[in-house]
């Protein structure tokens, strides 16, 4: 109920590159918490970084995406970003989030992310939307356009630069969130750009340009504003997760026939790429709690939705029993960036091993109500716990098209064939027959 009148949610995917070029740097440390103070900080991603012993758990949280935004303007559509500059905790890891209002009838108009691939998720409402190709090398081609109409559940992807749209086509409120492959995706919204900049771009540019009067340029560049939907950002160059595709698209194909090879998929002939390829239907659903855990998730990655090969972002939808856990795990490959929309949850993730080996390992904790975000940062150790009496739900985006998924219990106990006892009674200095009683254990996959 919450889903369909409530609010928010984000976005996530998993993948499998293992080192490669784009939009934002790998960091070298867990995290790296933006701060304004240069003393005793160090400079990285545009942004200084804190004195990670004076890091606490409220540097990646933030509250109240559950609020409405303000769509009184001129296109009747809002978006709050939760990007580094509201989040310190997300600067060098690689992801952000969006929730958008759109009143009815209400446009995000023509934009594109020229750091980001957008994977967006539909809350409330019916939304036209759509993205168009960059420049065919064939000059006899036309760019092409792919869109669809999205209902609540329905998932849709935008690769990274490409110029796209959300339309409200009801008379009703509309809501979607969306997860973004950037700590700072940017955003260019296009009758923004070329008729409203100051200083404005010369009438006899445009004029050639759109192949139109100048009279009726001079008029877009006095009233052809629209209103601003923006998240902004400077980190023009570095390394991350997941490669930086030299095409627009690379949609997963599992025939090998007239196909390349990229980033562990075949890619499909882009002759034959249609808007459904970028398009998955059912988040809206409930997943299955009755495990051991009492939790269910349900991916949208690249082998879900074969149009995010290459993009970089996937995203989940985590059910919740009453008091059900996802429990510890990591993400080898991605940052995870979570919205909670019903229930109360009690989260936290662990640091890696201090370099000063007389510390211990950090826990960060908080507990999240719905419009709550936190973040988790790429591999480490982090689980979500739902300490109320009724169902939870939460939305994530992760920072790559295949995270993985690494459930700490699981792999440790469960693996087959199971780990050599020794190991494990040295490791975890307890006795062979708990040990004995761990590995005998059915360890459920709850993803």
């Amino acid at each position: 109920m919450k889903i369909i009148f409530g609010f928010l949610a984000t976005i996530l995917i998993v993948s499998l590159a293992p080192y490669s070029y784009a939009s934002d740097p790998s960091p070298l440390q867990d995290f790296c918490v933006a701060v304004s103070d240069s003393a005793a900080a160090v400079f990285v991603n545009g942004k200084f970084c804190k004195n990670p012993n004076m890091v606490v758990a409220d540097d990646f949280f933030l509250s109240g995406l559950n609020k409405p935004g303000n769509t009184s303007n001129a296109v009747g559509s809002r978006v709050t970003p939760v990007n580094v500059n509201q989040l310190p905790g997300l600067n060098t890891l690689g992801i952000s989030a969006v929730r958008i209002d759109y009143a009815p009838y209400g446009l995000n108009p023509p934009h594109t992310h020229p750091r980001a691939t957008e994977i967006l998720v539909v809350l409330e409402g019916t939304l036209y939307v759509g993205f168009v190709t960059s420049n065919p090398a064939n000059p006899a081609m036309k760019n092409k356009l792919f869109t669809k109409y999205l209902n609540p559940g329905d998932v849709f992807v935008f690769p990274e630069g490409l110029i796209h749209f959300q339309f409200n086509v009801g008379k009703t409120n509309a809501i979607a969130f969306a997860g973004l492959s950037s700590q700072n995706p940017g955003v260019i919204t296009i009758a923004n750009a070329v008729f409203g900049s100051d200083p404005p771009i010369n009438p006899a540019v445009l004029t050639k340009a759109f192949q139109v009067e100048k009279n009726l340029i001079k008029m877009k560049i006095i009233f052809g504003f629209l209103a601003t939907i923006l998240i902004v950002s400077l980190a023009p160059f570095s390394f991350a997760s997941d490669p930086s595709p030299l095409q627009d698209f690379c949609v997963a194909v599992s025939d090998s026939a007239a196909a390349v090879f990229v980033n562990g998929k075949f890619c499909k002939n882009p002759n034959m790429v249609v808007a459904d390829d970028f398009f998955l239907s059912g988040l809206n659903k409930p997943g299955n709690t009755s495990n051991a855990v009492g939790s269910r998730v349900t991916p949208v990655n690249v082998n879900q939705l074969p149009g995010l090969n290459t993009l970089g972002i996937s995203a989940v939808r985590i059910d919740y029993a009453p008091y059900g856990l996802n429990p510890p795990h990591t993400h080898p490959r991605a940052t995870e960036i979570l919205v909670v929309l019903e229930g109360t949850l009690y989260v936290g993730f662990v640091t890696s091993n201090p370099a000063n080996p007389a510390m211990k390992n950090k826990l960060f904790t908080k507990y999240l109500n719905p419009g709550d975000v936190f973040v988790f940062p790429e591999g480490l150790i982090h689980f979500q716990f739902n300490v109320g009496k009724t169902n939870a739900v939460a939305f994530a985006g992760l920072s790559s098209q295949n995270p993985g998924v690494i459930t700490i219990a699981n792999a440790v106990f469960g693996s087959d064939p199971p780990i050599n006892p020794a190991v494990l009674t040295k490791a975890f200095q307890v006795e062979k027959n708990v040990i004995d009683y761990l590995q005998a254990q059915f360890w459920s996959n709850i993803g």
